[in-house]
């Protein structure tokens, strides 16, 4: 099956692509100021979804099929899938919920290479003296994407 690509602008925030196999998400890039769009992909309901969410519009994203591993991996993602928008984790009790208890660091390194953010809600998990970072994107970032969810750190 030839994946797809779908990109999406979200204003104030920059291009974001999604990459489907079939209907399921295997990939997602957040938004960033320096990509250009490449066309418009099939999906244009996701499209849209995504561009709206970035906009302030509350979506949990529950019924976009992603394609999530086996295992740990898979078990933190699964969990953090049912954190409700606007509430907080750390990485030791994202770790505790999935049921691998004293994982903490293994799930902070769960959240840096997580490639299906908003999909999977990275930025919902903070460590436990403050909000932790977010990647190469930054920690104001993901102050940005808790402000969407009425949740202010700082």
């Amino acid at each position: 099956m030839t994946p797809t690509l779908l990109q999406y602008e979200a204003p104030g925030w920059g291009v974001g692509e999604v990459w489907l196999a079939g209907a399921r998400v295997f990939h997602s890039e957040l938004p960033r100021p320096t990509r250009r769009t490449v066309g418009a992909g099939r999906a244009q309901a996701l499209v849209a979804r995504l561009q709206a969410f970035f906009a302030g519009e509350p979506d949990d994203f529950a019924d976009v099929r992603l394609q999530l591993e086996d295992g740990f991996y898979g078990d933190l993602a699964r969990t953090l899938r049912k954190v409700p928008r606007g509430e907080l984790v750390t990485y030791g009790e994202l770790a505790v919920l999935a049921g691998y208890p004293g994982a903490a660091r293994a799930a902070g390194t769960f959240c840096a290479r997580c490639e299906l953010s908003p999909f999977i809600p990275t930025h919902r998990v903070v460590a436990s003296g403050g909000i932790g970072s977010y990647g190469d994107l930054g920690v104001e970032y993901k102050r940005r994407l808790l402000e969407l969810e009425g949740v202010a750190l700082r």
